[in-house]
């Protein structure tokens, strides 16, 4: 039961933000006061006393917690439409990234292979747009047809067609 607690998602996020922003309760409320003061900070409008935009607040959050990979992905899958035009986003839609791979379903064989010609000007605007997303390629997928591949590794041979007659 410990040992389940300890691997939870919530203690891990709490380890993080530990790590990241520290232990509070090591420090008494005026060490913290002092540890922060910084000189010339108790001038009326002295530098740091202006409020910050949520924006920046928001970019410097997602800097120190290692989020903008993430974030920066999700926009990407989010704006495929703005990205790739409205009559291209009709006939595709992005399905996931893989290990820096962006995969695309498509209606078709025929717009996977229209697709596949565009690559070179579609990675170069997610390049452009989304750097932090690390796409290093896209993979354009036609219609799912029926396989007896299961899985991304796969060893040679009839498989279960095998045992018929």
């Amino acid at each position: 039961m410990r040992a389940e607690l300890q691997d939870s998602e919530p203690v891990r996020v709490y380890s993080r933000f530990r790590q990241v922003f520290g232990n509070a309760a090591d420090r008494s409320p005026d060490a913290r006061k002092r540890a922060e003061r910084k000189p010339g900070a108790t001038v009326p409008f002295g530098g740091g006393r202006d409020p910050e935009g949520l924006s920046s607040v928001l970019d410097s959050l997602t800097g120190n917690m290692g989020w903008t990979s993430s974030l920066a992905k999700s926009d990407l899958l989010a704006s495929w439409a703005t990205l790739t035009g409205e009559e291209t986003a009709a006939h595709s839609v992005p399905a996931g990234i893989e290990d820096g791979v962006l995969i695309v379903k498509c209606d078709s064989t025929a717009w996977a292979t229209q697709l596949r010609l565009m690559r070179a000007d579609i990675t170069t605007k997610i390049a452009q747009r989304f750097p932090d997303a690390g796409i290093e390629s896209v993979r354009f997928e036609g219609p799912g047809v029926p396989s007896w591949k299961r899985g991304p590794r796969v060893i040679p041979g009839r498989g279960p067609r095998d045992t018929y007659g």
